[in-house]
């Protein structure tokens, strides 16, 4: 019997089955963000999203009951957990908020999408790499934000009178968010050469570092994708191995 759940959980029509699920809960729960919505169909909503949690329930005890205790072993599988127990929580008005937190239901799509889970692999595998750049970015700031203070601070204390503002300034500068009429041109009209100052931190910023972060994970993001690739390449070539010594065994019979 576990065999045959076994198959059946791990079928594709299960996964899509549970994808479809996930994909109208997470529209459900949109639906319910809209007042004249609920005020004509709120019945039939909260029937579908109590529906969409008995479906997620009995995925998890099917889960458990196939796979025992190496059920916690696999991190999706955890996550998963996670996310439907907090459904199962009441929405008392002590937890009142864990009623905003059901929409994190609809981060299920990537622990049930292959595609999604490698981006997320890709994304973990880059943190050791990423906290480089991270510190190089950080470095960076603080040393643009303590010579912003002492350049501009006096003149414009609301946006570098402090080594905290400065911070936050040269944040918005790095996002390029209104930065040349909202900052740096007021600065200029005060401090001429001020561009100076501001050019070389944007190119390093927004043009360098930035990218450099994107690069790491678009490269972290390839590797796991061939590492996945050559586990799969591995399981068809001992598949092909098992498969042969079958043929070679029953030949070995028949003579």
């Amino acid at each position: 019997m576990r065999e045959t759940l076994r198959n059946f959980i791990e079928s594709r029509r299960f996964e899509w089955t549970i994808t479809a699920v996930i994909v109208v809960n997470a529209v459900v729960l949109g639906l319910e963000t809209m007042p004249a919505v609920m005020r004509d169909y709120g019945g039939v909503l909260d029937w579908l999203d109590k529906i969409a949690i008995v479906i997620f329930v009995i995925e998890i005890l099917l889960k458990l009951f196939v796979y025992r205790l190496r059920f916690f072993m696999n991190g999706w599988n955890l996550f998963d957990f996670a996310i439907v127990s907090v459904a199962l929580i009441p929405a008392s008005q002590q937890y009142s908020v864990l009623r905003a937190l059901r929409v994190l239901r609809v981060l299920r799509l990537i622990s049930v999408v292959p595609s999604m889970r490698k981006v997320i692999v890709g994304l973990f595998s880059a943190i050791p790499s990423i906290g480089t750049v991270i510190v190089m970015l950080l470095l960076l700031f603080y040393i643009s934000a303590v010579m912003a203070t002492k350049l501009f601070g006096e003149a414009f204390p609301d946006w570098f009178g402090t080594l905290g503002l400065s911070l936050y300034s040269l944040f918005q500068i790095m996002t390029l968010e209104s930065w040349s009429m909202g900052i740096v041109r007021p600065v200029m009209e005060v401090y001429p050469y001020a561009w100076a100052f501001f050019v070389p931190f944007i190119l390093l910023t927004s043009f360098i570092v930035l990218n450099l972060f994107i690069g790491v994970i678009v490269n972290a993001m390839a590797e796991a994708t061939d590492e996945a690739a050559h586990g799969e390449r591995e399981m068809i070539i001992a598949e092909l191995k098992a498969l042969r010594e079958d043929v070679a065994a029953l030949r070995g019979k028949r003579e």
